[in-house]
């Protein structure tokens, strides 16, 4: 079993606590077989709520699927303590977002989409529906009187 860490980047305009928003959040990724290589086309999601039982009684993961080119069976778990929100501080840098124990698979990719929420860095005014699909987002907090904005989503794994 293997933690991959999923680090996020983006630049902060006047926002700050960028966090995914509840246990139904679905972190949208692409997996990677570890056993063939196989990786399929389509995007797959995980969420905090879904708990499903691994063979042989050895705990649960948030999905267990079986590969289609080679049948092994493969899970990742998100890692619920390692949670951590993206602050003004860490604009336009790296930071590990949130873990994933794997067995057997290991992540490639990540699609932000809706889910995310902020708040203003000075007035603390909620920003509750953020979605980062097109990699930027805007608002405005009508408490500063001031643009913001989330620019330049990126992310890469680190193996933890």
């Amino acid at each position: 079993m293997v933690k991959f860490g999923l680090q996020f980047k983006a630049s902060l305009e006047n926002v700050t606590n960028v966090r995914p928003l509840g246990e139904d959040f679905r972190w949208f990724l692409k997996l990677k077989c570890g056993n063939c290589g196989e990786i399929p086309d389509k995007w797959q999601y995980v969420t905090l709520m879904e708990s499903v039982p691994l063979k042989g009684g050895r705990g649960s993961a948030s999905m267990v699927q079986k590969c289609k080119l080679c049948a092994r069976e493969n899970s990742i778990d998100i890692l619920r303590d390692t949670i951590t929100p993206y602050n003004a501080a860490d604009s336009e840098s790296f930071k590990t977002m949130v873990q994933f124990e794997c067995r057997g698979l290991e992540p490639v990719d990540f699609q932000p989409q809706a889910g995310f929420t902020a708040e203003g860095a000075e007035t603390g005014t909620p920003f509750p529906e953020v979605n980062l699909l097109e990699k930027d987002w805007t608002d405005y907090d009508d408490k500063a009187n001031e643009s913001v904005g989330i620019y330049e989503v990126t992310h890469r794994f680190i193996k933890c």
